[in-house]
């Protein structure tokens, strides 16, 4: 029988919507500095605006602070000093995010990244949407297109994203109800949009923006640790059929489905 790892290092089969040709305004067109950072892989146009906001870009050895900038195709781009080229392929995929696994590009800690499980499949440069904290295990989305992430990620979006949650104590109903109203914690206002319980000490919860550790700072700020936080859903996308430390790529429809959400405004 092979091992977990073994399993991994096997190349997965990819779906035919894995890898997308980036047609996106054509090589000759003009693009705005920060579409041509979020076509390259960089992060989201949001983030790429703070980025050249913050002084991290140079355009033909000119440091560019204006996210409005327009670049053409021969221009020479640095991002920290690092030449970057837009993707000529645009992925799309799904991961099942194990427990302790990080949701970040790097870790000085050394520890395991989850962007380290699609490797060596994918040595292109990806980073996640969204992210798991270290604890928490589930369905986890990667890219190296942009505006896919802001699809996705943005809270204008109204996409859901469903959880399953188990505790050692019990969950007291009026506690989800309380957060289904909202709940002020240090200082900070979190809101449920769902939930339903599934026994004494797990229930399956239903979040529209999701803040940072948003689950485990309102379960605690009640006495309630968290022994599992397992995401199941991204909008329609469900993590079912996703082994723990697997992945498979996006369909065309999928990835279609999340931006004509953005356009419309609409969730999951």
């Amino acid at each position: 029988m092979k091992s977990n790892n073994e399993k991994r290092r096997r190349t997965p089969r990819r779906n035919a919507g894995s890898v997308r040709e980036n047609t996106k305004g054509g090589p000759e067109k003009p693009l705005r500095l920060q579409v041509f950072l979020a076509h390259s892989g960089i992060a989201s146009r949001r983030t790429c605006e703070e980025y050249i906001a913050d002084g991290l870009v140079t355009v033909n050895g000119r440091l560019v602070t204006e996210p409005g900038f327009k670049v053409e195709k021969d221009d020479h781009v640095v991002f920290r000093g690092r030449r970057v080229y837009p993707a000529k392929n645009l992925v799309y995929l799904a991961l099942n995010k194990p427990p302790r696994y990080l949701s970040t590009s790097s870790d000085p800690q050394g520890r395991p990244l989850a962007i380290d499980l699609v490797r060596p499949a994918y040595e292109l440069r990806l980073y996640t949407v969204g992210r798991l904290d270290f604890l928490s295990s589930g369905l986890l989305l990667l890219t190296n297109d942009g505006d896919f992430a802001q699809a996705v990620s943005h809270p204008s979006s109204g996409i859901r994203k469903e959880y399953l949650v188990e505790t050692k104590k019990e969950i007291p109903e009026e506690f989800l109800k309380d957060y289904l109203k909202g709940m002020v914690v240090e200082g900070e206002r979190y809101k449920l949009t769902a939930y339903t319980l599934k026994g004494p000490r797990m229930a399956l919860l239903v979040l529209e923006e999701g803040k940072n550790r948003e689950i485990r700072k309102v379960f605690a700020a009640r006495g309630l640790y968290p022994q599992r936080v397992h995401r199941t859903k991204i909008g329609h996308l469900s993590v079912k059929g996703i082994d723990s430390g697997r992945f498979r790529a996006l369909s065309a429809k999928e990835v279609a489905s999340f931006m004509k959400n953005r356009s419309q405004g609409k969730g999951g």
